[in-house]
Parts: C-alpha cells; sequence; structure tokens
C-alpha cells in the first residue's frame, strides 16, 4: 500500500528500458545515480553500462528488495531525494523513471548550481516534458521553461504510452534528456522574479509585477509567456539594476 501511495508505476516494457539505458549511458560510464529505481528493471540495466550505480529509493521494501537483488556494484540510498545532496558522489549520469507528483521538484533539485550533472535523462509525464521544452510563445511555456533551459540544453527523445508501465497511469510520458550548461552560481533572485511574472499567465507583466515604473518599459504590456531568456534577462537588469550569472 505505502508504494501505491507514493504514485509509482513501474516501467516493465522491456524495449523502452533499454532505450532508456542506452539514452542515459550511451558509452560506459564511471557513476549513474538512478532516482526512484523501483523494483529494479531500470537498474540492472544501467549496471551494464556503468562501472557503478547509486540508486536512491524512498520505500523502505524496495531499498532492501534492491540490495538483495544487486550485491555488487549498487549502492542503494533509502532516502528523499529532495533532502539528498547529489554532488556527494561527484560528477555523474543522472537517470530515472520520476514519479509523477513530485517530477518538477526533482528536476529543479538535479539541476540547480552548483550541479555536478554530466548527463540527466528521466521518464516524466508527457505534459511535464512539453512544459520543460517550450518555447516562448507557445501554451506550454512558462516558468519551468525558464529554469529549465536557463540551466540546461534540454529536449524529448520519445514518447511512452501508459501500456509500458503496471499500473498503468492514465497519462502518457516521455524521456527528456538534459545536457548541463548551467551558470556560474545559482540564479536564485532572477527565478524569483521570473516565478512573478507568470503569476498569473493571462495578465501583463505590468499587472503582476506592479512596481514603479514598469509601465513605462516597452515589456511591461506583454504577457511573460511571450518573452524569451535573454527578454527576461534583459528585463530583470532593467528593473533591479542587478544581471543574471553568465552561462557557462
Amino acid at each position: 500500500m505505502a508504494r501505491q501511495k507514493l504514485g509509482q508505476h513501474f516501467l516493465i516494457r522491456q524495449s523502452i528500458l533499454e532505450r532508456i539505458a542506452a539514452a542515459a549511458c550511451p558509452r560506459r560510464e564511471p557513476l549513474v545515480i538512478e532516482i526512484g529505481p523501483g523494483k529494479g528493471a531500470l537498474t540492472g540495466r544501467l549496471l551494464a553500462r556503468a562501472d557503478r550505480v547509486v540508486a536512491i529509493e524512498l520505500d523502505g521494501y524496495l531499498a532492501g528488495h534492491l540490495r538483495e537483488k544487486f550485491p555488487e556494484r549498487l549502492e542503494v540510498l533509502q532516502a528523499d531525494v529532495l533532502e539528498t545532496d547529489l554532488n556527494q558522489w561527484g560528477p555523474a549520469v543522472v537517470a530515472g523513471n520520476l514519479p509523477y507528483y513530485i517530477s518538477t521538484a526533482i528536476l529543479s533539485r538535479v539541476l540547480a548550481p552548483p550541479s555536478l550533472l554530466a548527463r540527466g535523462v528521466f521518464l516524466v509525464q508527457k505534459e511535464v516534458a512539453e512544459r520543460v521544452t517550450a518555447a516562448p510563445g507557445s501554451r506550454d511555456y512558462g516558468y519551468l521553461s525558464v529554469e529549465s533551459q536557463l540551466y540546461a540544453d534540454v529536449r524529448i527523445l520519445f514518447e511512452v504510452n501508459p501500456s509500458a508501465f503496471h499500473p498503468p497511469p492514465k497519462v502518457d510520458s516521455a524521456l527528456i534528456a538534459y545536457k548541463l550548461r548551467g551558470v556560474e552560481a545559482p540564479a536564485t533572485d532572477f527565478l524569483k522574479f521570473v516565478r512573478m511574472c507568470f503569476r498569473q499567465k493571462r495578465k501583463t507583466i505590468r499587472n503582476n509585477l506592479k512596481i514603479e515604473g514598469i509601465a513605462a518599459l516597452p515589456e511591461a504590456n506583454l504577457r511573460a509567456e511571450q518573452l524569451s531568456i535573454e527578454q527576461f534577462a534583459a528585463l530583470y537588469t532593467k528593473v533591479t539594476g542587478a544581471r543574471i550569472p553568465p552561462k557557462r
């Protein structure tokens, strides 16, 4: 019952599991961190392509199952990934079939500097994948798009239908791949500013920010979904006098 409460849908289609492992490790990797390994269906394939795998699993029963199933080269950490320092193992590939209910929080956690992410491959709800990769001006473009694309180049690799899981979810999924580019320091204040601009998506930036002098700026009558990251950065500098940390 605990596993059902955690909202886990176990990926069981062998061909999809192999494609995910190949995307995470196109060549042999020294270290892979797997988030939410569940029963270990993907874990075994990652172990075949990596010298070492660290699996972060919240469910105590599943953590014990993984230790018994893979007694060698697998380090199992029973923990909440949102409370785990992923940098403690050094640079690594990070992969996982993410629980839908916390997938966006996990993506934020994995990406935020000083991230040592070498490559990220994550199976998420299709709707989340579309939001992460959305372009300015599109219906799906929002705060999550800006946050993800500020820190990484991200793309959708392929979609996965519900029949590939047990139990099958009610929505489609998609595999997304991140290649970190990052910034020199966490862009915390800039992202707070962007979140304010998106506070009510149908309203203009002037109405969302409600700060003195904003009406005089040419961007004031636009909606946040119309601005690229570069335009947000320029607006942020005009309003605050600060600059976001440059991309590496």
